[in-house]
């Protein structure tokens, strides 16, 4: 049974004061809660039944490292679920602490920032498609959602385990970086993506979902690139969704990447 100070600290989970707090973050269900063990402190975990038997060797490694762990009932895990439909296992994480960003990682791979991007599902998905694209850092206006919210980890679909993120004053680091790192920015009246010479190395700026990239952060973009409606004319949405704009961005890139290669 999961006591009601516990239920209690799981819910506290849901706003970010509690989790900046606590320094702890909430994940349920069976795939998203064993990739993140590898990966994570696991503080807590409360299970219904069948999942610690089918689990056990998981269960007994977590309980030799001094993890508290529950069996919980349907409707325990319900009480303490952030989710409407609750799974049959519930973890408590520590976050974790980032290193500094590689200042000059962008010379030699691809990297993603994130400016204003303040829909945690939004965010939580375009960690899981950084994941996907071979993109092992994001970059993080600190007003970009924050990817310890439920709803983010639970958009991240586990690629939080292998995605590392870090929040940073965008701007002030972007204009750090040396200038022959192509930083490279969505804009309605850029260049079609599909015509622009591309290398698969430097940064990849995505904007907020109503403004766009932020006018101090534009005049830093190098390279202006624009997803082109088809066909070219046709009256149209005014603009996509900005996960959906970033995963059209890294295939092209990583098409790019695969064709300088083959």
């Amino acid at each position: 049974m999961i006591s009601k100070n516990k239920i209690k600290f799981i819910r506290s989970l849901e706003q970010k004061k509690y989790r900046k707090e606590s320094q702890m973050f909430v994940a349920e269900g069976h795939k998203l809660v064993e990739d993140l063990l590898p990966a994570f402190e696991c503080t807590y975990l409360a299970a219904a039944g069948g999942w610690l038997q089918a689990h056990e060797s998981v269960a007994k490694k977590l309980l030799e490292k001094g993890v508290e762990i529950q069996e919980a009932t349907s409707e325990d895990l319900q009480k303490a679920s952030l989710l409407k439909h609750p799974q049959d296992v519930l973890a408590i994480f520590r976050q974790r602490t980032e290193h500094a960003f590689p200042a000059l990682l962008p010379q030699s791979s691809l990297c993603l920032a994130l400016d204003g991007v303040q829909d945690p599902g939004n965010v939580g998905t375009i960690i899981r498609l950084a994941d996907w694209f071979g993109i092992d850092h994001v970059l993080c206006s600190p007003d970009t959602a924050d990817i310890y919210n439920p709803k983010t980890v639970q958009a991240t679909m586990g690629a939080l385990a292998r995605v590392h993120v870090h929040y940073l004053p965008l701007a002030e680091t972007l204009a750090g970086f040396p200038p022959q790192i192509p930083i490279y920015g969505t804009f309605l009246d850029g260049e079609n993506l599909y015509a622009r010479p591309l290398v698969p190395t430097g940064i990849i700026v995505m904007g907020n979902e109503g403004n766009g990239i932020s006018p101090e952060v534009a005049h830093l973009v190098s390279h202006r690139l624009h997803i082109p409606n088809y066909p070219l004319g046709r009256p149209t949405s005014e603009s996509l969704n900005v996960a959906v704009a970033t995963a059209i961005v890294c295939a092209e890139f990583r098409r790019i990447s695969h064709a300088s290669f083959s």
